[in-house]
């Protein structure tokens, strides 16, 4: 099986949709050679053909540019607030680049053809008025697809600045000293050694926001064992700041026990009361997208950084329709097994002799299940 398949079959693969590819735009470009070719079809002449083409490009620049004459209008109230008194920087931003007017001269060249003489008059102020219409209505707003689009390529939206203050202001302090940490509580703990394969911090992403504050609380099956040795740090004025982890127990049907350390992505509770607070103006949709993109952007962070690698694991899911007492035990339970199968995969590979710093690189540090050969059926 490759690697893209395994991807796509795997749980989180399923629940977090990837970032759009840009077919949009190819789709643009097929449909452009396709009317090249209706158009060629015709058999009509290229010259009255392109005059109506320029006419057309004339009304639609047009129109750009009447949008930012009205933009100017509230703009200019801001000069000094939002652009430090700088006229030239308030222009910039209201109207478009400067291959816009290029197309609006070529335009207006056409439409103002002298072989039409004057008549073209009217025609002009028609398309400003239709233009200013279309404003005035509001006609011309942008669809859902591209809002979300749009604040998902520009990276400055609440999920990429939950997910890299997580990143800044947490993961990348204790994620580091996880291992070191592991071996120190596992002194007190000899059980914890059966299970090196493990050693990672697990973070629940539930796609809902809703998080619990206790654990145990959510499912009888998962019961706190020990804190993790703490990290104390100086931090942005606060002295000797406290950063620490909880050791769980995870019970099986069996009731066997599997140690794992434990938490919920703290930030998403933020999502979840902006959600249920009418100034924030957050509904569902809005919700369940920024925690995709909250999980999409902090697997980014994280699959990037060196410090981090092998020391973690994200575990999004979706609560079920209907309530299940073990559900999240259950979830945990095959991410473990999953990483034993993945640890085992990875010794049973490895040439006699190999390190244990090349097997630790070789370790996914991903949620996503991924086949370290890609020749297995």
């Amino acid at each position: 099986m490759s690697q893209d398949l395994s991807t796509r079959s795997s749980p989180a693969a399923l629940l977090i949709p990837e970032p759009r590819a840009g077919r949009a735009q190819h789709a643009a470009c097929v449909l452009l050679a396709v009317c090249f070719v209706v158009l060629f079809l015709t058999g009509e002449p290229l010259m009255p053909i392109a005059h109506r083409a320029c006419i057309q490009l004339a009304a639609l620049q047009l129109g750009v540019l009447l949008k930012g004459c009205c933009c100017l209008a509230e703009e200019i109230f801001h000069l000094h607030s939002r652009h430090h008194g700088s006229l030239w920087q308030m222009l910039c931003a209201c109207f478009p680049p400067r291959w816009h007017l290029a197309l609006l001269l070529v335009g207006s060249s056409a439409y103002l053809d002298s072989q039409e003489d004057n008549g073209h008059s009217p025609h002009l102020a028609l398309a400003c008025l239709c233009q200013l219409l279309v404003l005035a209505l509001r006609l011309q707003k942008l669809s859902v697809v591209e809002v979300s689009e749009l604040t998902e390529s520009s990276k400055k939206n609440v999920a990429h600045g939950l997910a890299w203050s997580y990143y800044v202001g947490y993961l990348k302090i204790v994620l580091p000293r996880l291992k070191e940490c592991m071996e120190e509580i596992s002194r007190v703990n000899p059980m914890l050694r059966a299970h090196r394969d493990t050693w990672k911090l697990h973070i629940l992403v539930p796609l809902n926001c809703d998080i619990w504050d206790d654990l145990e609380k959510a499912d009888s099956n998962i019961q706190y064992l020990a804190d993790l040795p703490e990290t104390t740090l100086t931090r942005a004025g606060i002295k000797r700041r406290v950063y620490k982890q909880s050791l769980y127990v995870i019970r099986d049907k069996d009731n066997k026990p599997r140690p794992c350390v434990l938490e919920f992505a703290t930030p998403l509770q933020t999502l979840y009361a902006m959600a249920q607070d009418e100034c924030a103006a957050f509904g569902r949709e809005q919700r369940l997208e920024q925690a995709w993109l909250f999980y999409r952007t902090l697997r980014d962070i994280l699959g990037s950084s060196r410090e981090c690698a092998g020391t973690y694991r994200l575990i999004a899911y979706e609560e079920p329709a209907e309530a299940e007492s073990h559900f999240l035990s259950g979830l945990i339970l095959w991410h473990l097994q999953q990483q034993q199968r993945e640890e085992y995969m990875v010794q049973e590979e490895l040439p006699l002799g190999t390190g244990p710093t090349e097997l630790s690189l070789q370790i996914s540090s991903s949620d996503l299940p991924q086949p370290l050969r890609s020749d297995r059926p």
